[in-house]
């Protein structure tokens, strides 16, 4: 084998004029594209592309030009991709007629690359390595790689210093940019080497002339570039030579003969294709996520409107949609047919690139033929999610196509497919090689797809597969990639690739830099049969192919039984007939025996009711084949409480399972509280129950473990969820790639009442006014009105109704878990996600079950985490062990806090509407509170006022039927709960318990027809049974009008059983709850503050935090006060304070700032902690220490807290100094130094720092100093703007602080103003224009204690409301100002000598300007006597005030 050898070597000069010093070779270079690596050496053959022209210019060192050449390359063993001649026009035809041999150029180059010096071009590494890649393949030797080159897109980055590069440094400019840089006009890029060479050459002599590039750069003389600007004073022109692209100069001119002429001609055939059918095969859905816009339901009904016999699914990387279509098609009659568009790569597992080396990547579609290639579909697309997923792309490679490729069809695909792709970017040598691939590796199930969208490149390609074809014996199919369903929908799928990438629609379509994806026309929609046939007329075996692909494919249902995991019962109860049959003997057995090894510990007695109970539900759960879902269950609920972690008591209907609450699953008994076992599961039931199981929120993940370890990792997996486009997201969605205003976005995403636009635009007046009220309808008006338009808004709006309900991203279902009992990948298809280590299905919770996976709830409550909490503190402050499940539920404290309607913090009950009720019922047992958790809620809330009179008496309780009293005694008389219809349809129509859930089912989700037809029944049995069928008929229409909102009476218990432990411990350990409700609430300002003010109503002490005192959370110190948590302030982490309280725990508490950094692990206690510490005042209890000090700036440039820094790290490292002299180990005694005397910080200051880490003001409020202020003039909270109804055409004056301000121009130019505002309650942002704005504006300062007084009006260009600032004063002008006099009550009686004097001493004190009024009163008489005085003024002030209060006798009004 021949070595290359880059070497220089000897060539004689090309020399035209004699005594050049050096010279300087320009060149540039045309190629059949671009290579996969740009890093990879010119030795690597495969990945650089072929040369198919050169040009140069030879330059000597003062400019002037000695050689120019251009050659196109004959190409021998390649062609010229599609792509490529588009950019340069040079085809393979043209080359091969215009060029001249490889060889001949490669020595012409040679020979002026040994006269250069320097080697110059525009990006000059690329073309360097392709010529270089030539001389290795030639195996020609030459000293290219090794000479010196410059290149003028590196030169002239500082020069044309374009922004945006990447490390905030310059872009590299384009040859284009460069040259309009030096001489302010553009060139006409021919995108030929000779044009290219003439623009470069211009280009970098100007920069020598500049000095841009000077002689200390090119390594000559110092004078050089001055010798040079002489001999060239004007700017450099161009040569104007050889310009003309493609005629070489060493060859003599060829006519070039049509390529059209000699084009394959086919003639039309469209009689051929009577009686053909065509379906599509390339379809994407909207679960092709931001890049299709096809709804499946829509994409169904369009297949069935055409009259196609099958439709295929092909979404873009995923199978999201594949159950939901296979279901829909079949429900339709039509043939469904799964597919994905997979992304192809090298090596899949491959997740590192660079931009030299991207990915680079492919589509291949695939079609599954029958359930077994459905399923090897489902692994390819899951493993590239697992194990291929790169920058949002899951992709394959042909190592595990070759693993799954039974039962799947593949196509050429697209024009991002290998082969396509190979065809226009490669050659088509490579292609063939593709396609040989494709065709040995999936023999008669690979096809060639032919795709007409009018584009060029897709007739290039279709015409050399078309030659594949026949060569090879490949059949071709007709196909269009579908991306939406009807033309007119190209602009708003449009609108979503610009959402998809965050651009803006006016961005134009294109490559590189200012340009954006797009699609190139609007031909992607989904066409009818003739269409089809018309497009393809001349080529009929095409559409008669989609069929014979139809025919191949196999119907089958992603719809099946759940398959349940196999449970590791004990030895002694398995069953050898299980393993031969499937039976479930075994898991039965077990479950009998742990249920009465329960139900001896549950029960005292097993009486013959409950063993009957029990007996029944195990009969049932083993008729319908679920006891290894109970026995799953109950370990991970067993395993939970070993753990340490809270189970909750139950939810859901579960809790009607006397199993569940034996083998510890629920822990509410069923049968003391007539729960159904039947609306849990029943013998008629075919569908798996849901057993949701809550766990304390900090616990949950514990428990989630203990399944993956048990039953591993690749049988959990999550459950995805699909975020879809709402009303108000598409409207600013479509705002923001339109360009509209942001503003005038948000007025219209205002403007959307609660309901879909598809509603608002499509629906009936009629039907619209049954879902909207008035105040809505007007606004559904405005929105109709606007789209009516011809503006930017019309359009926008337009956009987002078309574009609303699209998938625009995944999520995890927050609670669900999937357990199967193999692989899960062998049942569904799998994704990841960035938030999980499990497995996420692709099928969403809707349609999991159905797909036949056992579905688990693992719900984190945070409840449970309270109770938990509260608990911990209760032993620690008051050694009390308190067991939640022993906690008495006719406790008498707790219910005179239901009483009173003190709940704030409790579970279930703590809102103001609920407490009001409370306070009316007065709840003394627990099914009060079970009634009224089941109650509270839309539609059985009108009957609260019934429930409570019945209860008190106040209102006869009245039976229709006979009998109804055993089940309606304990709600007074009224249907409450979806069990006592269950119970009422047996005992009063003998209804089945399987009849009776059905009932239950139909009346819950509003079956019509399945009512109707059990009405009948229900008649016909109460009138056998003796009741009045009129009567019956009644108590039907009732239960019909009730029963939709009748709620679930298991849940009710269970939550009512968990509201009660919360209110058990804030009515006996008050301080100890509402200290464990703040920790699970920290991370919520608004609750803490709401807690902490809920506190002071019970006259609870909240401490702020301290070093000595606090915790990471909140506490309860010796004296019974709350102390807040460390954790709650920012910047303090969980380590930092558990390293804090260890020290504190072991030796004592720190009594300076100098004894923390002495004894805290500072690399944890970091300056930023201590900081925060200082800020929040957990440091105020140091005696001779305040905040100030600590921020106070030494002479050094450091913070005294710095200095207690420095000072702790010195004397920790003394500690581990080593011996001294003497032996002694023990550490040096460092002095400390003394602290700075400064004052402390103004009280302002001080709030502001604690609200910057805290996030609310603890030690106080700065509109403390203003309490006598907001008491007489306010009349309102900024809480209650978030109901403006409420308070419409209301004068209102409110008080705060303005914590920011923004001054605006709007698009007119117009000034404007945004202030935020906070008082006590809340903080909001109001906005000021136009002359408003010019008013107040010297009052928008911020740091502003201001009085505003507003009124909510109706805006003048509609019906929103708005607020309008009317007046704005300073706080501390508010008395001065907007008083006008002051009014002082006193008794005739209280009037002598001694309060004359007093009163008349307070008058002198204060004399002013303000009026004084009297009024002087007799109750005896019942007279008053109103006096102004006409010789004495005030001044009304703060002080005045407090010195009237002296008088004890004296009441004052200010006016």
């Amino acid at each position: 084998m021949k070595i290359f050898i880059l070497k220089k070597t000897t060539f004689t000069p090309l020399i035209l004029k004699p005594s050049i010093a050096f010279m300087y070779l320009i060149y540039d270079t045309e190629t059949t594209g671009l290579p996969k690596n740009f890093s990879a050496p010119v030795s690597d053959s495969e990945n650089w592309p072929r040369l198919v022209q050169v040009a140069w210019q030879l330059h000597d060192d003062m400019g002037e030009l000695i050689e120019v050449k251009n050659f196109i390359v004959r190409p021998i063993d390649f062609t010229i991709p599609y792509n490529a001649e588009k950019i340069h026009g040079i085809s393979t035809k043209r080359a091969l007629e215009q060029g001249v041999d490889l060889s001949f150029v490669l020595e012409e180059f040679n020979k002026a690359v040994a006269q250069s010096e320097y080697i110059v071009g525009h990006n000059i590494i690329f073309d360097i390595n392709i010529m270089g890649a030539e001389f290795y393949r030639t195996q020609m030797e030459t000293s290219l790689m090794d000479e010196k080159s410059i290149d003028t897109k590196n030169e002239g980055t500082d020069f044309c210093a374009i922004p945006g590069g990447r490390a905030g440094k310059f872009k590299w400019p384009t040859l284009t940019e460069l040259h309009i840089k030096l001489f302010k006009e553009g060139f006409s890029e021919a995108h030929n080497a000779s044009a290219d060479v003439e623009a470069t050459t211009r280009c970098f002599l100007e920069l020598i002339r500049l000095r841009v590039i000077n002689a200390q750069r090119l390594g000559f003389e110092d004078d050089y570039n001055k010798r040079f600007s002489d001999r060239n004073r004007e700017p450099f022109e161009l040569l104007g030579l050889n310009v003309e692209p493609y005629k070489a100069i060493d060859s003599g001119s060829v006519e070039l003969k049509s390529e059209d002429a000699e084009s394959e001609v086919i003639e039309s055939s469209s009689s051929n294709m009577e009686g053909l059918c065509f379906s599509h095969l390339h379809c994407h859905s909207s679960y092709s996520i931001l890049q299709a816009k096809c709804d499946i339901p829509d994409l169904i009904a369009k297949a069935k409107e055409y009259k196609m016999p099958a439709v295929a699914i092909t979404d873009t990387g995923n199978m999201y949609g594949a159950y939901k279509f296979v279901h829909e098609a079949i429900k339709n009659d039509i043939k469904p047919i799964v597919g994905c568009e997979l992304y192809l790569t090298a090596d899949h597992k491959i997740r590192k690139f660079t931009k030299e080396n991207p990915d680079r990547r492919s589509t291949v579609v695939l079609i599954a033929k029958h359930r077994a290639g459905y399923h090897n579909l489902s692994k390819l697309s899951s493993q590239a999610f697992i194990d291929g997923l790169y920058a949002g792309c899951p992709r394959i490679d042909k190592e595990i196509l070759l693993e799954h490729k039974e039962g799947l069809i593949a196509t050429t695909g697209g024009l991002t497919a290998e082969i396509p792709n190979l065809i226009l970017n490669v050659g088509e040598n490579q292609a063939e090689e593709a396609f040989q691939w494709w065709h040995e590796t999936f023999g008669e199930d690979f096809y060639v797809e032919l795709i007409r969208h009018g584009l060029g490149e897709e007739e290039h390609v279709n015409q050399v597969l078309l030659g594949f074809a026949r060569k090879y014996g490949v059949k071709y199919f007709a196909s269009n990639n579908v991306y939406y369903l009807e033309k007119k929908d190209a602009l708003s799928h449009d609108i979503l690739l610009c959402v998809k990438d965050g651009v803006l629609k006016d961005t134009p379509i294109g490559r590189g830099r200012g340009f954006r994806f797009g699609f190139p026309n609007d031909e992607f929609y989904f066409k009818s049969q003739n269409e089809m046939k018309e497009l393809f007329k001349d080529l009929p075996e095409s559409i008669a192919t989609t069929q014979e692909i139809v025919d191949k494919i196999e119907v089958y249902d992603l719809k099946r039984e759940v398959l349940l995991p196999a449970f590791d019962i004990p030895e002694e109860f398995i069953h050898t007939e299980d393993a031969v049959d499937g039976g479930k003997r075994g898991e039965n057995s077990f479950l009998r025996h742990l249920t009465y090894l329960g139900a001896q510990k549950r029960y005292e007695q097993i009486t013959d009711e409950i063993r009957e109970r029990l007996d029944f539900e195990l009969m049932t759960i083993e008729k319908t084949g679920y006891p290894g879902y109970f026995l799953i269950v109950q370990d991970f609920t067993t395993e939970a409480r070993n753990m340490g972690v809270s189970v909750g008591p139950g939810r859901g209907s579960a809790a009607g399972s006397a199993v569940a609450y034996c083998i510890g699953i629920t822990n509410v008994d069923p049968i003391a509280y007539d729960l159904l076992f039947e609306r849990f599961l029943n013998p008629d039931r075919v569908s798996l129950p849901d057993i949701d199981i809550d766990f304390d929120d900090e616990g949950r993940g514990k428990v989630i473990d203990f399944v993956v370890e048990k039953y591993g990792h690749a049988q959990v997996a999550q459950i995805i969820t699909y975020g879809t486009m709402a009303a108000k997201s598409s409207i600013r969605d479509a705002a923001r790639v339109m360009n509209l205003p942001l503003r005038e976005a948000d007025r219209i995403a205002k403007l959307v009442p609660d309901t879909s636009l598809h509603k608002v635009f499509n629906l009936p007046e009629d039907k619209l006014k049954e879902k909207l009220n008035a105040d809505q309808m007007q606004m559904a008006a405005q929105l109709q009105s606007i789209a009516k338009g011809n503006d930017l808004a019309a359009d926008t709006l337009n956009q987002a109704i078309a574009i609303e309900g699209s998938v625009r991203n995944t999520g995890i279902h927050a609670c669900g878990v999937i357990i199967t009992p193999s692989d899960i990948r062998d049942h569904l298809p799998m994704t990841t996600a960035k938030d999980s280590d499990l497995l996420v299905t692709q099928f969403d919770n809707s349609v999991v079950e159905d797909a036949g996976l056992l579905k688990m709830d693992f719900l984190g409550l945070k409840t449970l985490s309270i109770i938990k909490d509260a608990i911990k503190l209760i032993k620690e402050k008051h050694d009390v062990d308190i067991d939640p499940d022993e906690i008495p539920l006719d406790d008498e404290l707790t219910y005179e806090l239901y009483q009173k309607g003190s709940t704030n913090g409790t579970f279930q009950f703590e809102s103001q509407g609920m407490q009001k009720h409370l306070r009316a019922l007065k709840p003394d047992k627990f099914g009060d509170l079970i009634a009224m958790n089941a109650l509270y809620r839309p539609g059985p809330l009108e009957y609260i006022p019934n429930f409570i009179a019945r209860k008190h008496g106040r209102e006869e309780i009245s039976y229709d039927l006979e009998g109804m009293e055993d089940y309606l005694a304990e709600t007074y008389g009224i249907t409450v709960y979806q069990e006592q219809v269950m119970r009422l349809s047996q005992k009063l129509a003998g209804f089945s318990k399987g009849d009776a859930d059905m009932l239950r089912k139909a009346m819950g989700k509003k079956i019509f027809s399945l009512l109707e037809k059990m009405k009948p029944k229900f008649i016909d049995g109460c009138t056998e049974r003796g009741h009045d069928p009129k009567v019956a008929d009644k108590v039907w229409k009732d239960w019909e009008a009730f029963a939709a909102y009748a709620f679930n009476k298991s849940h009710s218990t269970c939550y009512s059983v968990v509201a009660f432990h919360t209110a058990y411990l804030k009515a006996h350990y008050p301080a100890e709850y509402m200290a464990s409700v703040m920790t699970h609430n920290m991370n919520d300002i608004k609750k803490v503050t709401f807690f902490m003010e809920e506190c002071k109503r019970m006259h609870l002490t909240v401490l702020g935090p301290d070093i000595n005192e606090s915790a990471y959370k909140f506490n309860v110190n010796k004296k019974g006060d709350i102390r807040f948590g460390l954790g709650a302030i920012k910047g303090v982490g969980e380590g930092a304070v558990e390293n804090i309280v260890k020290e504190r725990t072991e030796n004592g508490s720190y009594y300076s700032i100098y004894d923390v950094t002495k004894r805290v692990e500072l690399r944890s206690v970091n300056k930023r902690t201590l900081e925060n510490l200082a800020f929040a005042g957990a440091l105020d209890s140091f005696a001779g220490e305040h905040r100030g000090m600590y921020f106070h700036e030494l002479k050094d440039g450091y913070t005294f807290l710095n200095k207690a820094i420095r000072y702790g790290n010195a004397y920790q490292e003394s500690l581990d100094a080593p011996p001294d002299l003497f032996g002694s180990v023990e550490g040096v005694e460092l002095p400390e130094p003394p602290k700075p005397m400064v004052d402390e910080w103004p009280r302002l200051e001080l709030l502001a720092r604690e609200k910057e880490v805290v996030g609310i003001y603890i030690s106080g409020h700065p509109l403390d100093d203003f309490s006598f202020e907001i008491k007489h003039y306010c009349n309102h909270d900024i809480e209650k703007f978030e109901s403006l109804e409420a308070i419409k055409g209301k004068e209102l004056g409110f008080a705060g602080v303005i914590t920011d301000v923004h001054h605006r121009i709007d698009k007119n130019g117009n000034p404007y103003g945004v202030v935020s505002i906070e008082d006590f309650t809340d903080s909001k942002e109001f906005m000021l224009f136009s002359e408003d704005y010019l008013k107040f504006k010297l009052y928008l300062v911020q740091g502003a204690f201001i009085f505003v007084k507003a009124r909510v009006q109706a805006r003048r260009w509609g019906d929103q409301l708005e607020i309008k600032i009317s007046a704005i004063n300073l706080l501390s002008d508010v008395l001065d100002k907007l008083t006008k006099s002051i009014t002082l009550r006193v008794s005739l009686y209280d009037i002598d000598v001694e309060f004359s004097n007093k009163f008349k001493a307070i008058l002198e004190e204060h004399q002013g300007a303000h009026q004084l009024k009297l009024s002087v009163f007799d109750n005896d008489e019942s007279v008053s006597l109103e006096m102004i005085s006409r010789t004495h003024k005030v001044k009304i002030s703060k002080e005045l005030v407090k010195d009237i209060n002296t008088l004890a006798e004296v009441q004052y009004k200010l006016n």
